[in-house]
């Protein structure tokens, strides 16, 4: 049980605040914030979940060792999902009620969160910055749900349009895994299609760990498709684009969601990747290495971690900075409540990820931009900004 002094009384009564509730809040005590991730962190996704924790952990660390916020230390428990939702569940379970989390941060996988939701929901436990741009991350309740930047529905109808506008593309297809993720971007993809004018010719849909595209990509080249879009593993997806180019399919455009757009897949030896294009919610790290935030922040990460910073180390680091906002936004006397209403306050210019965080009532959303590119050289190349 807490001490509570006069003045700290008075000033959480002033706020509307009873003493108890705020004793009663999980995962806050005198000296430590519990936070929680059920993550990918072996998985099909791993290469997005394994940087965007080491990413956080890395603004935590700073964080904690500046004194902390309002000198609480925030200790971040990480619990495997493989991208699987049996073992998302187990970790739920874990981080909720052995570990006791105030909040979650960064969590992986579509389903996965959309499961996580039914035991995050009934107690108002905030999700912040999900690692998934699904729609459903702002599913009611909405109160205590806020994502980092624009969803895979949009980035889709962006990329789309970019693409039929630039190369006049009149077939757009689809190959997805038949996920709550994949179906987003089917959707999109069919709805600008749609929308534009021009015909959604075909789709496949694939098992996580499917790595044989031939005979996807000979019905799809058999369709006329000018343009596919991908709801894929990180593998995955690389194999596509380099099966295509094997099978003499050379005229098509390739194109991601913030879900494939890594450095790794641009960095694929023997060019590979390249014209790959990706639409996401933010501007690739190593194009902007040579910038003063960003030149710091890899050079921070790679000391600690021995190997280069990526676009999801950002991510990670760029959320775990909004939490801290938040934080001290929502004042000493933390709760729920006093958290939300900092998130909602949240209104700053994010030069790692060079792009202006907004939050309010009645906006859970940070990032509005769509930035497009593609993969030139080994390069992710800026296009376009939505």
């Amino acid at each position: 049980m807490k001490t509570w002094t006069a003045k700290l009384v008075g000033v959480a009564l002033a706020a509307g605040l009873a003493p108890q509730a705020m004793a009663d809040t999980q995962g806050v005590s005198d000296s430590e914030i519990v936070l929680g991730s059920v993550n990918d962190l072996s998985g099909i996704f791993a290469a997005v979940g394994v940087p965007a924790v080491n990413g956080a952990n890395l603004r935590f660390d700073e964080a904690n060792a500046n004194g902390g916020v309002h000198g609480r230390q925030i200790r971040f428990v990480v619990e495997d999902n493989g991208y699987q939702i049996p073992r998302a569940m187990q970790g739920y379970n874990k981080l909720l009620n052995r570990d006791q989390v105030f909040a979650m941060l960064l969590s992986l996988g579509t389903p996965m969160n959309i499961a996580g939701f039914k035991l995050l929901d009934p107690k108002g436990i905030p999700n912040i910055s999900p690692l998934t741009a699904a729609r459903q991350m702002l599913q009611d309740p909405v109160n205590n749900k806020f994502i980092g930047f624009s969803s895979y529905y949009d980035q889709v109808q962006a990329g789309v349009s970019y693409l039929a506008e630039e190369f006049d593309a009149n077939e757009v297809c689809s190959m997805y895994i038949p996920s709550d993720f994949g179906k987003e971007i089917r959707e999109g993809s069919a709805d600008i299609a749609a929308d534009l004018g021009l015909r959604f010719a075909a789709e496949t849909t694939h098992k996580p760990d499917e790595l044989d595209f031939v005979g996807s990509l000979t019905k799809l080249k058999a369709e006329g498709c000018d343009v596919v879009t991908m709801a894929l593993g990180v593998r995955q997806g690389i194999t596509v684009v380099g099966t295509a180019k094997k099978l003499g399919w050379t005229d098509v455009k390739f194109l991601n969601t913030s879900a494939g757009f890594l450095e790794v897949v641009a960095a694929v030896p023997g060019g590979v990747t390249d014209g790959l294009y990706a639409a996401a919610g933010w501007a690739d790290l190593i194009a902007r290495a040579d910038d003063e935030v960003p030149a710091k922040f890899m050079a921070d990460y790679e000391a600690k971690f021995g190997q280069p910073a990526g676009g999801f180390a950002m991510l990670g680091y760029s959320a775990a900075n909004t939490v801290v906002n938040a934080l001290e936004a929502a004042g000493p006397e933390l709760t729920h409540e006093s958290f939300i209403k900092g998130m909602e306050s949240l209104d700053f210019f994010d030069a790692l990820t060079d792009t202006q965080i907004t939050y309010g009532p009645d906006d859970h959303r940070g990032a509005d931009v769509i930035v497009i590119s593609v993969v030139e050289n080994g390069l992710w190349k800026e296009l376009s900004r939505k």
